[in-house]
């Protein structure tokens, strides 16, 4: 066991400050003996990670989390899901609670320097909705009034490729739909992949096709070289799953936009 010293970092993305301590995940040999992985999911995320009306966990990252449990145990019952909400997640591998987190975690410089990522499962980024039948392409939004979350990187996007649009800030999804359904705004931005689970929350809404960004999602994994024989069984389970067609067919069963 590493000794653990307490180091203070900010999390890009982040605007607190954590204190956190190096990873002491466990090992490939320990997860044998245990014979189960301790993975962090999201519960509140349609169609990544979320609870259906029975609250069962459900979602890609759910499919994920099972059949990398299929693949290293023989079985998909192998595994023990915790939700975890935005601001755990990387903690959850830094303070030796888990051993991955698949939990809508994007892949970026500074979180690289705290964790692993293993190769991304899906390529998420900003996307579009709206409900109004005439509004099909980026086009059709050159001047309409656009509703996106307070303070989230949406805006940059948005304005540059809308520059004359109007942009509206609102602090919540439930503040856009009311500003879309009382015809305040014409459409919202936001991140596609839970767009895609708003579409099929609410099938009155569609999304446009247009991505107009590209953020990487990937598996939380441990640095170290003792996780070394972790780190190789997943990344080797994700390129399995990219030559076999299995992850393109989950992303197409939940209806992400590819």
């Amino acid at each position: 066991m590493l000794l653990k010293r307490v180091v203070g970092i900010t999390i890009l993305g982040l605007n607190s400050l954590l204190v956190l301590s190096p990873s002491d995940a466990s090992d490939w040999t320990t997860i044998q003996q245990r014979g189960k992985l301790l993975i962090g999911v999201k519960a509140d995320s349609r169609p990544l990670g979320f609870q259906d009306g029975q609250g069962k966990l459900q979602g890609l990252e759910i499919d994920i989390a099972r059949q990398l449990a299929q693949e290293l145990f023989g079985s998909p019952e192998a595994v023990v899901l915790e939700p975890l909400k935005n601001q755990d997640r990387l903690p959850a591998i830094l303070d030796d609670r888990l051993d991955l987190v698949i939990a809508k975690v994007t892949v970026t410089p500074g979180r690289s320097r705290l964790v692993d990522f293993s190769p991304y499962y899906y390529l998420d980024g900003t996307g579009i909705i709206t409900s109004q039948p005439t509004i099909q392409h980026l086009s059709d939004l050159t001047t309409k009034a656009i509703a996106v979350l307070n303070h989230s990187s949406t805006i940059a996007v948005i304005r540059a490729a809308l520059p004359k649009a109007r942009l509206v800030g609102v602090s919540s999804y439930q503040e856009a739909q009311t500003k879309l359904e009382t015809g305040q705004v014409d459409a919202f931005a936001a991140d596609n992949s839970l767009l895609a689970g708003w579409v099929q929350e609410f099938p009155s809404y569609h999304q446009l096709p247009e991505r107009l960004s590209g953020d990487a999602l990937a598996i939380v994994m441990p640095k170290g070289l003792q996780y070394e024989e972790l780190r190789q069984k997943v990344n080797t389970a994700i390129a399995g799953w990219r030559t076999s067609g299995w992850l393109r067919e989950r992303i197409r069963y939940w209806k992400l936009p590819e």
